[in-house]
């Protein structure tokens, strides 16, 4: 893989379950935005929103796209739901939309194995009401920045992998 393919997406949406199967599945690195910054602070998205606020960690995020721009080639990147918004975006490789309902995402993470451990780290998703308007307000953002967009609903995760590996022009 040459270019670097970048996962977008509403929170929940199953970037990251996609990218591990797809790195798996075609021998290729993936990494996650969330825990590089994580790993960086050395803390938990969750206490870096609490202790910090959203301004901080969104400073955090547009570090980590510049790195990412200058550092990492051939390599599948899923990134937070909020990680669309840093200004070089399209410079860190093809933008592919994950995209699916607001209720097929609450519901895939509500009735995953670890249900309580999903929703939790993810604090902008402890308000139903304001995580739904906030989906809202995104889904037009998440598709004005993507160059693909593929719709998880409606498909198997093979059929997923079988799209992005079209993308990333590896099939």
């Amino acid at each position: 893989m040459k270019n670097n393919i970048i996962l977008i997406g509403f929170m929940g949406v199953g970037k990251g379950t996609i990218a591990r199967a797809f790195a798996s599945e075609y021998g290729v690195y993936n990494i996650d935005t969330d825990d590089l910054i994580e790993s960086k602070e050395n803390r938990k998205i969750s206490k870096i929103f609490e202790k910090y606020g959203e301004q901080y960690f969104r400073a955090l995020e547009q570090e980590t796209a510049n790195w990412l721009e200058k550092c990492v080639k051939g390599t599948l990147v899923s990134c937070g739901g909020g990680f669309y918004k840093v200004k070089n975006l399209n410079k860190i490789g093809e933008v592919v939309l994950l995209d699916a309902p607001f209720d097929w995402i609450y519901n895939r993470l509500k009735n995953s194995p670890n249900a309580e451990a999903k929703l939790a780290k993810r604090p902008l998703f402890q308000d139903i009401k304001k995580a739904k308007a906030l989906y809202k307000e995104r889904k037009k953002e998440y598709k004005k920045v993507a160059d693909f967009i593929i719709d998880v609903e409606k498909s198997s995760d093979k059929k997923i992998l079988k799209e992005l590996a079209k993308i990333a022009k590896l099939k």
